[in-house]
């Protein structure tokens, strides 16, 4: 059973970070704690930091500091073996991995970055250290400039260097591959490796290629005057800007990039405009260079635009300027969490994940950490696709997170509004949401519309709903997508980030109605804490339950605990625990504990209880001592809305949990509530839960 993993590359630029990222996220959903090493850095962080060690830290928030990441420096290594110190160089870093090892569940090393001189050092080096820290090898092989028998025989080449070495060779990853190019280097690897060796191809991906705005701008030592807000835009083209506007217009390119003397306010004037027209490609931004800016009638009018791309000013001339940006290279920092995102997803789409991880032989926790929960959700996710409908299709949180669930293949999307003015906004943004994989529906020139109408006429005539009350409804989004869901021509439905909870659930209450035995539709939120994920219910829907509702919230908080895969310790919380304490709402929450236990008996379930005995272990243990529950409860239940919402805002916010929800339950269908306050990870993790309620078996399963 091996606890490590070493990724190496024969050469610079191979991608390496993509695969760091995408298995580090793999293995936090599956072990409770990671380790990351990368024995050997190309300078010391006094002198210039590793953005990729920084990144890795950063963006999974590993318990670790940047100097426990490595041992040496580049400089620092070729030192110790000039003066015949290999062997002490070696013993430092098995010193480092082992103590990392003993903390943590597994732990990742990755190889050097083959910057500078003497790249057949760090060919042998990567090699030793393998062999040294008994690590089985991931080999990554770039596919850049090279033809498919080239990039065949430099991957044979690599494993037979580690083979030789008697290093076991878990997988060979060709990376950056034209995709013409993809099939044919998979068959013919495929028919010289043994079948032990995972064996991945991975096309190029101008996402993760080219550079941003900021990685260029930051080259070159110039001043921003426009657009900090933009300075994520991806430069897939540049283009120098010295000819008059109409042949300029011509070499406009997505992406674009244009390079141009400070003096020729024209090209700039045109540049933005055209990004604004829906005619011409997307401009990435602008650099005005021989240390000029556009005169000041120019500039006037640049402040007064909106959404302007970033607009740099350089001392250099045009030509010396255009060679610097070619020269600039893409990285994946920290802060760029589009670009990490990707970098996971392409790991995802093209490693086969489940071979790799029975090579790896992981371990697998009992306690479910927020890492491994939100893996599990987009593994559970995919199991069974599902249609989500959006009524709020033209906000921009909402359109941002489809991107991500499209980009990830997690659910398929309907979004109702305009399809122009969706079209639109996507292009303001600038995400790459492409909308012939997602269903836009304007409910009034719907096809389903008149049948829509006919069905909640049905439904609600006995509630005095006339026909033409049902046709002005039908042309509430609300009413649309959750007719839609009724319907079965959607699975379930999110809303909320513009519309308030009563506005979205309505619809929902009046006709998909609840689940039969239930009579309480209630919430939970997911709480992702720093060890753990905890389920609070009810926190958002009904403001002084009666015992018998609470006890339905406690039953159906349980259920769907399980069902997403944390298993079900329920505490009925109060401000006493067990028999200390007196009153009427600790009666509520006495007798709600009796009904909980009478009706389900399954269920482990505590209460009264107060929120510190039922989390703490030791204050558990003094206040309520042999409880299946107390000190380790999983699912927490408060009396009422105002304690509820309180503490899981309280928490959330001293803590930093990220709160998942609320996920609404106990309705037929699932449909489910955002607040107007959410941001785009609170819209992406609500369609998933929604979308895993919507399918028919248990997702812990």
């Amino acid at each position: 059973m091996t606890k490590s993993i070493y990724i190496t590359s024969a050469e610079p630029y191979s991608g390496k970070s993509v695969i760091v990222l995408g298995l580090v996220a793999m293995l936090l959903g599956r072990a409770q704690k990671i380790g990351y090493l990368k024995p050997i850095i190309p300078f010391g962080p006094e002198e210039q930091p590793d953005t990729h060690i920084e990144t890795v830290l950063a963006h999974f928030q590993l318990p670790q500091t940047y100097r426990d990441t490595y041992v040496f420096t580049r400089q620092g290594a070729m030192q110790q073996i000039k003066d015949q110190h290999q062997g002490d160089m070696i013993d430092a870093i098995i010193a480092r991995f082992k103590a990392l090892e003993a903390t943590c569940d597994f732990t990742v090393v990755e190889g050097s970055d083959f910057e500078g001189q003497g790249t057949a050092f760090e060919f042998e080096t990567n090699r030793l250290i393998a062999k040294n820290l008994n690590s089985p090898v991931l080999l990554l092989v770039s596919g850049v400039g090279k033809t498919t028998a080239e990039i065949v025989q430099d991957a044979l080449n690599f494993r037979q260097a580690y083979q030789v070495q008697d290093i076991q060779v878990l997988a060979v990853v060709v990376n950056r591959v034209q995709a013409d190019q993809a099939a044919d280097v998979q068959q013919l690897l495929r028919a010289q490796l043994s079948e032990n060796i995972l064996i991945a191809v991975v096309p190029a991906d101008p996402g993760l290629e080219n550079p941003t705005v900021r990685d260029i701008f930051e080259k070159l030592d110039g001043r921003l005057l426009f657009g900090s807000e933009h300075l994520g835009n991806q430069v897939d083209n540049f283009v120098t800007g010295a000819m008059q506007v109409p042949n300029f217009l011509n070499y406009l390119k997505e992406n674009v990039l244009i390079v141009t003397p400070g003096d020729r306010g024209d090209i700039v004037i045109s540049s933005l405009q055209a990004n604004q027209s829906a005619s011409y490609p997307r401009v990435a931004g602008i650099i005005l260079t021989a240390g000029a800016i556009p005169e000041e009638p120019v500039m006037r009018l640049i402040e007064g635009l909106q959404n302007v791309v970033p607009i740099l000013a350089v001392g250099s001339g045009t030509f010396e300027t255009t060679n610097q940006v070619a020269a600039v290279k893409a990285r994946i920092t920290a802060d760029n969490t589009k670009k990490i995102r990707l970098a996971i997803e392409t790991f995802n789409r093209y490693i086969d994940i489940a071979a790799l991880d029975k090579m790896l032989v992981t371990y697998h926790s009992n306690v479910m950490t927020p890492h491994m929960f939100q893996y599990q959700l987009t593994q559970w996710a995919k199991r069974e696709r599902k249609t989500i409908v959006l009524p709020e299709g033209n906000d921009d949180r909402i359109l941002q997170a489809s991107a991500r669930l499209i980009a990830q293949q997690l659910v398929n999307i309907i979004l109702l509004g305009d399809p122009a003015e969706i079209a639109a906004s996507v292009k303001r943004l600038g995400i790459d949401l492409d909308l012939n994989k997602v269903t836009v529906i304007p409910p009034a020139s719907s096809p389903h519309y008149e049948d829509y109408v006919q069905t909640l006429y049905e439904l609600r005539k006995s509630k005095n709903v006339t026909l033409e009350m049902a046709r002005d409804l039908m042309t509430d989004v609300s009413y649309f997508g959750t007719m839609m869901v009724y319907k079965g021509h959607a699975d379930g439905m999110v809303s909320g980030a513009v519309h308030t909870t009563q506005h979205t659930i309505r619809p929902a209450l009046q006709f998909i109605k609840t689940k039969p035995g239930i009579s309480t539709v209630s919430s939970v939120f997911f709480m992702c804490l720093a060890d753990r994920v905890s389920v609070f219910g009810d926190c958002a829907v009904n403001p002084d339950p009666t015992a018998e509702e609470l006890a339905e919230i406690a039953i159906s908080s349980a259920d769907n605990s399980l069902r997403f895969g944390i298993e079900p310790r329920v505490a009925m919380l109060s401000y006493s625990s067990g028999t200390s304490g007196s009153g009427a709402d600790v009666e509520k929450v006495r007798r709600a504990t009796q009904l909980v236990r009478d009706r389900r008996p399954d269920i482990k379930v505590e209460g009264p209880i107060q929120y510190d005995a039922a989390v703490d272990p030791v204050v558990g243990s003094q206040k309520m001592p042999g409880s299946e529950v107390a000190g380790k409860a999983s699912v927490l239940i408060f009396p009422d809305l105002n304690t509820g919402n309180n503490t899981y805002k309280a928490v959330q916010r001293e803590t930093g949990a990220l709160a998942i929800g609320p996920m609404l339950q106990g309705l037929n269908k699932p449909v489910n509530d955002l607040s107007r306050g959410c941001t785009v990870d609170d819209v992406f993790n609500t369609v998933i839960i929604t979308a895993i309620q919507s399918q028919d078996s248990p997702a812990s399963l």
